[in-house]
């Protein structure tokens, strides 16, 4: 039975609603206030759904086509490795051999994370020159041939300079390899941008150069002239005029303690600080000429070669040397130290080369060539440059093994007075009597540079950094030990 209503009903019902209706008046202070509320509420985060019935029977590691880490190359491992690994079987105490196996998995842990990151912060190799069956020895191969089969880059890297009214030309190269400083004998004095040969400044000091050197920046450079040593900005300007560093034959430059140093005609040794502008120490060495010095780059230490076929290191805190031996049984032509400051090479008038180790003063190779070596020099990569007149020739790795011919081999014009090789460049400069020469030598210069020590993209604001940040960390010359 249906039911029916009538008017009165749906009156009654209306009324009814009216009086149970409430009215609220919302301001706009309580919607600012409810807003703050829920903007300081907490945010729960919410993971990523996944269809569980998508992955339902399979394992995560069979998605990956390649699962687990990436595997690395032993040999890089091994060249980032520690040595052998401790014996454990021999420890009797079971903490101590828990505490070794620990030791072990994270020294080969850092291992095999140093050889990864090695792929990624150090993508560049060197390369050398290799002989195929044709053409077996590398020393026959001549500039000319090595710039027909680089890229055009490459080979704009080696030139000539002809200078034969002012030579023989000394030379040197900034820290990072990106300008050059020439010298002749008879005044001619010029620094430029080799790569792009954009030329800095060229003057003629009007009285004989010994030698040239880089300061810390291409913003200075030192020159060893007749009879003083002079400071010149890059503008060619003379800055200062040291007079107490008299008849200098052969400067060096500390970078760490901003400290040039040089020897001297009379056979003394000079070490001026110019931060400060102040004469260190002089020392006098009683060894007559000091033409044969370079410097040890790990500790400072000046290593002086002597007509009596002995060697002598010198510090700039002892009056005496620190160290002193007989290389050869007669005059020293020339000495040089690798970058490690491990190795030691010599060349004397007997035709010999030596290579010794400076931790135990013991010779490691003994080399003969076909005439007395008056300079010799080390590359980054430990190629080792000798000049004997107008030859000059390179060897691989002669610290390492026995060496029975050259690498390369290379003629100048003129007898050559100084050789040199650019750091981070494949490059060696050759100053001899007739001008410069810059050759292409593969492998030569360390493919890796570190931004923070020496940057050849360096701009002007990170050069001014880079210039107080060297200051800040200044070493005091009392600690070259």
């Amino acid at each position: 039975m249906g039911r029916y209503f009538i008017e009165s009903d749906a009156s009654a019902k209306k009324s009814q609603q009216n009086d149970t209706e409430q009215v609220f008046n919302i301001s706009k202070s309580s919607i600012k206030k409810v807003k703050k509320k829920n903007r300081h509420k907490k945010f729960k985060a919410k993971g990523i759904e996944y269809d569980k019935k998508k992955f339902k029977g399979k394992e995560r590691g069979s998605a990956d086509p390649f699962p687990g880490r990436k595997p690395v190359d032993p040999a890089k491992v091994e060249k980032h490795s520690r040595g052998q690994a401790v014996d454990v079987r021999a420890v009797k105490t079971l903490i101590k051999k828990k505490d070794l196996e620990r030791q072990e998995k994270n020294i080969e842990l850092a291992a095999e994370t140093a050889a990864r990151a090695a792929e990624v912060l150090l993508p560049e190799e060197a390369g050398y020159l290799e002989g195929d069956e044709d053409q077996e020895f590398t020393g026959r191969l001549t500039q000319t041939e090595i710039k027909a089969a680089v890229d055009p880059e490459s080979a704009a890297k080696s030139f000539d300079l002809k200078l034969q009214e002012f030579g023989p030309y000394k030379c040197d190269y900034t820290r990072n390899g990106k300008y050059l400083l020439i010298g002749g004998r008879k005044g001619h004095v010029a620094a430029f941008d080799w790569t792009s040969k954009a030329l800095l400044c060229e003057f003629n000091a009007m009285e004989s150069v010994h030698s040239v050197k880089w300061l810390h920046t291409h913003n200075l450079f030192a020159v060893a002239q007749k009879k003083w040593t002079y400071v010149y900005d890059n503008q060619g300007i003379e800055i200062h005029c040291v007079k107490t560093m008299n008849n200098m034959i052969q400067l060096e430059y500390l970078p760490y303690h901003f400290i040039l140093a040089g020897s001297s005609e009379t056979g003394n040794l000079m070490w001026l600080d110019v931060s400060m502008g102040k004469i260190i120490k002089d020392t006098y060495t009683k060894q007559g000429r000091l033409d044969v010095m370079c410097q040890n780059p790990r500790n400072a230490v000046l290593v002086c070669g002597h007509s009596n076929g002995t060697l002598t290191m010198w510090t700039p805190n002892m009056q005496i040397p620190a160290a002193k031996m007989l290389a050869h049984g007669q005059a020293v032509r020339g000495v040089t130290v690798d970058r490690s400051g491990t190795y030691l090479a010599t060349s004397s008038v007997d035709r010999s080369i030596k290579i010794w180790d400076i931790r135990a003063f013991k010779p490691l190779h003994e080399y003969k060539v076909g005439h007395g070596a008056s300079q010799i020099r080390f590359s980054q990569r430990n190629l080792l440059g000798v000049s004997a007149g107008n030859i000059v020739q390179i060897y691989k790795d002669p610290t390492k093994g026995e060496i029975s011919y050259p690498y390369m081999k290379h003629d100048t014009f003129k007898t050559v007075s100084q050789i040199q090789f650019c750091p981070y460049e494949d490059v060696l400069g050759i100053g001899h009597g007739g001008g410069f020469s810059s050759i292409l030598v593969p492998g030569s210069g360390e493919p890796n540079f570190d931004a923070l020590e020496a940057n050849p993209y360096q701009t002007t604001k990170q050069r001014r950094e880079a210039e107080v940040k060297m200051l800040l960390d200044k070493i005091s010359p009392e600690l070259i030990t």
